[in-house]
């Protein structure tokens, strides 16, 4: 990286730290927007699009050989209009061009080099380009020079193409229209199934290297063992946690999770951090924990939000969205170890302890040094060192502060500190259930930080005084248009902290937000929504997101919330609008079953037969009835609370509509369809209303 050297592109003015990675590139880059646009259009030159983000192991690599070479830069800027886009600050973008360079190649990933139309539209494209000719790849040179020929020689051919290439973009993962299809239980056994058929049942996860930690499968495998008892289930669940947290996907020390495991057995891993994985897998440890009762599982939880308070909270209290792989130029170095630097920290007997139990050598497991994972049973070493179970454990935790804190003095990898929107509501979600479930005032308190963070930092008022969001925050503004999934996972968030608090305002928050979505984004005429704002006119077509990846689509998670708010509110309109998406996904889910694991979630609370609970009484009067409530995972059940049968009333609400105290004592109240039990005043008796059927 060259930041000492004085700016030479217009990338100097941006905020995104990836951007900024290479505003001292001899390339001429622009960022996304009109006058690049025009430029092309004016010159009817070819435009080549790069698109990453700032925890890219190869986007760094590819910068390093290819946009820092001078004669490679001088070819980039005499043939093209050079287009830099950070994915996070632009998924939509991001998410058109990476359809089409599959849909041309047959595979995708980052760095994604695209080569476009004056008008925008994709043409050819690849990912990673080296220098020269190697790793069965053509050098990016000559594939600029091919590419800039053809443009002369076939221009008119070119644009016949893409716009060919351009319907067919249009149309792809669209569900076909027709009639609704019926919502059953067989899509939820289809996709056990299917789950069942790629899990590895040595390792844990499914298919084979590279793995990622796949939240939204896992939860969905917890929900069909709710619905269906089917211990296969929650099996592969647990076997797949079990592995990912003893394993180098995990930060041993440190907390938290890397991007994903480069073996099939968890122990190598490609070493970014990325905010939603660990936000979604803080949910999906918490979850097992409350269904298992498994103390390593709650471990993971607290270690991971640990983390990302130590970590990646900003100081307005929203949360930044990434860590790099790389320090120093090496991936992984500011995470891996050599023998001879855990003894020089540790004391002899405390090194060879822990150096056992993680598996650091003299020849080390990763290119010479090792990378720590849990080499053998607590119990194991125990007996090795013949010491007691909580001797090992108290040791183990010392000789891991002392680590810790060295390895702080290290070059840190990078941080992204711009501060996404969308997974800011997947962090609220997380931290929210974890302080009321673990009972950790920190985790709640930081929950409500990043709740007053986004509505005081991320929201506005449009002109029709509708709330709306921003994307994201960086250098102390907020910018974009709100996507689908801002909304989603805010919404998502916002009842989180409903749930977890019982302050009315942040259910306001989420009903508001959620008619603001509906109104920006929803295809009335054919369900779904769109992942755009009408207002995002730089686009070739407005897409429609029906995936769940690494993130849930915004299209599964407000099929669920819609749902839930539905309950609550008794606005036939959102349930309607949640099954009106649902439905239109049934064709691609009996496709595709494992590519719809957070829409199969929002299937799971529609086939359940939701039950809706309404507490009256204070906060702090209704705490046991809280702790029934959280005492093992309930995720077909909405909450809701006020403090008297006035405030009930008064609420909006239908779920606590006519609720009252019963001799002015705590009250909860059971119900499916507002149709409820006997209420009580008796946090055994809401235990048993909520364990049998009505």
């Amino acid at each position: 990286m060259s930041e000492n050297r004085a700016p030479t592109n217009r990338l100097i003015h941006e905020t995104s730290p990836y951007l900024l990675q290479h505003a001292h590139n001899p390339v001429d880059w622009y960022p996304w927007g009109e006058e690049a646009l025009r430029r092309a259009k004016e010159e009817q030159k070819p435009i080549l699009l790069s698109i990453g983000y700032s925890a890219c192991h190869w986007c760094h690599v590819m910068e390093r050989e290819c946009f820092e070479n001078p004669e490679i830069a001088a070819q980039m800027n005499r043939d093209f209009v050079n287009i830099k886009v950070d994915r996070e600050e632009r998924p939509d973008l991001d998410a058109i061009y990476m359809n089409a360079v599959v849909a041309m190649t047959g595979q995708g990933g980052w760095p994604l080099t695209v080569f476009l139309t004056p008008d925008g539209v994709p043409f050819f494209g690849g990912t990673y380009f080296p220098p020269e000719d190697r790793y069965g790849r053509p050098g990016f040179p000559r594939v600029l020079t091919a590419v800039a020929e053809a443009w002369r020689t076939r221009h008119a051919e070119i644009e016949a193409q893409s716009r060919l290439m351009l319907q067919e973009l249009s149309r792809s993962l669209v569900p076909e229209e027709g009639v609704p299809m019926p919502l059953t239980p067989d899509l939820l056994e289809k996709a056990y199934r299917a789950f069942a058929e790629s899990f590895d049942a040595a390792y844990g996860g499914f298919g084979g290297a590279p793995k990622f930690p796949q939240a939204s499968g896992l939860e969905f495998l917890m929900r069909y063992y709710l619905l269906t008892k089917r211990v296969g289930a929650l099996e592969m669940v647990e076997k797949t946690l079990q592995q990912m947290a003893l394993g180098g996907l995990r930060d041993q020390l440190g907390g938290g999770f890397h991007r994903y495991s480069v073996d099939a057995r968890w122990l190598v891993p490609h070493f970014e951090k990325m905010l939603y994985d660990n936000a979604q897998l803080i949910r999906v440890y918490l979850h097992a924990a409350q269904i298992t009762g498994n103390a390593l599982y709650r471990d993971v939880v607290a270690d991971t939000c640990n983390y990302a308070l130590r970590e990646m909270r900003s100081p307005e209290g929203g949360f930044y969205s990434a860590q790099d792989a790389d320090s120093e130029g090496e991936e992984g170095k500011y995470y891996v170890w050599r023998l001879e630097e855990v003894k020089a920290v540790l004391e002899e007997n405390e090194a060879k302890l822990f150096c056992a139990f993680y598996d650091v050598t003299e020849a080390g497991n990763w290119e010479g040094r090792s990378i720590l994972h849990v080499a053998m049973p607590l119990q194991q070493l125990a007996e090795r060192f013949g010491i007691t179970l909580e001797q090992a454990a108290e040791r183990l935790a010392s000789a891991r502060a002392k680590l810790l804190a060295y390895r702080m003095q290290r070059v840190p990898p990078a941080t992204d500190d711009k501060v996404l929107t969308a997974w800011n509501g997947l962090m609220l979600s997380a931290l929210a259930e974890s302080g009321a479930v673990l009972e950790e005032r920190r985790f709640l308190e930081a929950a409500e930080g990043c709740g007053r963070f986004i509505e005081q930092h991320l929201t506005y008022r449009d002109a029709e005084g509708r709330l709306r969001l921003y994307h994201l925050f960086a250098k102390g503004h907020a910018k974009g248009f709100g996507l689908l999934e801002d909304y989603a996972f805010c919404i998502e968030g916002f009842l989180c902290l409903y749930e977890a608090t019982l302050q009315e305002h942040w259910l306001a928050l989420a009903r508001e937000l959620a008619k603001s979505a509906l109104s920006q984004f929803e295809d009335t005429e054919s369900g779904g929504f769109f992942t755009t704002p009408p207002e995002q006119n730089d686009l070739i077509y407005r897409p429609m997101d029906w995936t769940d990846d690494a993130l849930p689509s915004g299209n599964s998670v407000m099929s669920e919330v819609l749902q839930k708010l539905a309950l609550l509110t008794g606005e036939a309109e959102l349930r309607e609008a949640a099954l009106r998406t649902l439905r239109r996904m049934v064709p691609l889910i009996e496709r595709y079953p494992t590519s719809f694991s957070r829409a199969l979630c929002a299937l799971c609370f529609y086939l359940s037969d939701p039950q809706e609970v309404a507490l009256l009484g204070s906060k702090e009067a209704l705490e046991d009835f809280l702790r029934v409530l959280r005492e093992t995972y309930r995720p077909n059940l909405v909450l809701a609370q006020a403090d008297t049968a006035e405030a009930a009333n008064a609420s909006g609400l239908a779920l606590l509509e006519g609720k009252t105290l019963m001799k002015g004592r705590p009250t909860a109240y059971v119900c499916k369809n507002y149709a409820c039990k006997a209420p009580t005043t008796e946090p055994m008796l809401l235990r048993q209303q909520l364990s049998s059927r009505q």
